[in-house]
């Protein structure tokens, strides 16, 4: 029985989701902080076979299947004994992202790669995931700009590609209301921060006073 708080942060390439995380990870000093695919050794090593820019001949069914034993890990090496503790876990990706990437733009259907992710997690899923919205040209612009970002297989994409990707998300939005929420990301970083802190303040607060 998980007693902690499980946040996600989704949202399209060049959203800007992960500077987000770091920064609310400053004012939560005590919560966990990780990303996927990846956060421990065996999942981030899937996470360079997935995303080296050489690999193009990779499959989508074996893209999905990656990520989801990747995220299977990282669940239970570091995940789900950090909720068992009582901790907030604060994780860049998670599911949706599959949802989103693999289900929608790749075009293996939301409630098969859902499937395959159910066995994977069996069932643990976020108490809150915070979407960050963004245009799919204005997101690939930030990437190009920003030097010392990761260029990794799927930022590489074309645009038909991400657009299909915020598509999914919009599609998980409706599916999931109970637990996702949407922030606009066009704004600037302080904006979009301090968005993110009073969604996180209304959730965390009926458990432990954070913030």
């Amino acid at each position: 029985m998980t007693t902690g708080v499980f946040i996600t942060f989704e949202g399209p390439d060049g959203a800007g989701k992960t500077t987000i995380l770091k920064m609310v990870a400053n004012q939560l000093k005590d919560a966990l902080v990780t990303r996927e695919p990846g956060g421990i050794d065996i999942a981030e090593q899937i996470r360079n076979v997935i995303l080296a820019k050489e690999n193009t001949a990779m499959d989508p069914r074996t893209e999905a299947l990656l990520y989801a034993a990747a995220r299977r890990q990282h669940l239970v090496e570091k995940v789900k004994p950090a909720l068992e503790a009582g901790k907030v876990v604060l994780c860049d990706r998670f599911v949706d992202s599959s949802l989103a990437y693999q289900g929608h733009a790749r075009g293996l259907g939301i409630d098969e790669v859902l499937t395959i992710n159910q066995f994977a997690i069996e069932q643990m899923m976020p108490h809150l995931t915070i979407y960050f919205d963004i245009e799919p040209e204005k997101g690939l612009k930030r990437i190009s700009s920003n030097k010392g970002r990761e260029i990794n297989r799927l930022d590489l994409e074309n645009l038909e590609f991400h657009t299909k990707v915020r598509e999914g998300y919009h599609l998980l939005l409706d599916r999931f209301a109970d637990r996702m929420v949407k922030i606009d990301a066009s704004g600037s970083i302080e904006e979009v921060f301090n968005q993110t802190i009073r969604i996180l303040d209304r959730t965390l607060t009926q458990r432990k006073p954070f913030l």
